[in-house]
C-alpha cells in the first residue's frame, strides 16, 4: 500500500538560484512521513496519552530534479521493513509524473521520559504498519 501526501511548492521555498532550496525537500518529506504516522496510529493524541513519540534516526536524500514555485507535489511512501520498535520508509516525491527526489529513512519508536529510549510499537498500530508492508509485498508479486 502507498500512503501518499500532497502539497505545492511555497514561495518562501525558493533560493537564490530560482529554484526550491535543498531543504525546502527535507521539510516537505517530514511534513508527508508527519502525514503517515498521523494515518497510522502515531497521532497528536497518542503522542499526549503515552509520552511516546517518533524520532528520526538515519535519512538519506537524492536529489533529482529542481523544483520552481507553486509546482505540485505529491510523496508517496512506502513501507520497506518493520522490527518491534524500527519501521523503515522509502518517500519518492513526484512533480507531474516525474520522481524529483527520493528518501529513504528510518523511524524508532521512543518513550520521551525519563530519558529517550527506543520501546517496542503498539501491538494495535504494529498490526496497522504490517497492514502496509503486507499490501506492498502483495503488490510486488503481482507485478
Amino acid at each position: 500500500m502507498t500512503f501518499k501526501f500532497q502539497t505545492k511548492v511555497r514561495p518562501e521555498w525558493i533560493d537564490y538560484n530560482g529554484h526550491m532550496q535543498d531543504a525546502y525537500y527535507g521539510l516537505v518529506f517530514s511534513y508527508a512521513v508527519d502525514a503517515f504516522q498521523d494515518e497510522v496510529g502515531f497521532d497528536w493524541a497518542y503522542r499526549k496519552q503515552t509520552g511516546c513519540t517518533i524520532y528520526l534516526v538515519e535519512e538519506h536524500k537524492f536529489f533529482l530534479r529542481e523544483l520552481k514555485e507553486n509546482d505540485f507535489l505529491e510523496v508517496k511512501i512506502k513501507l520497506l521493513d518493520l522490527s518491534e520498535k524500527l519501521f523503515h520508509l522509502h518517500c519518492s516525491m513526484h512533480n507531474n509524473k516525474t520522481v524529483v527526489a527520493i528518501s529513504e529513512l528510518m523511524e524508532m519508536h521512543v518513550k520521551q521520559l525519563p530519558i529517550p529510549h527506543g520501546v517496542p510499537i503498539p501491538k494495535a498500530i504494529l498490526s496497522k504498519l504490517r497492514f502496509h508492508l503486507l499490501s506492498l509485498e502483495s503488490t510486488k508479486k503481482i507485478k
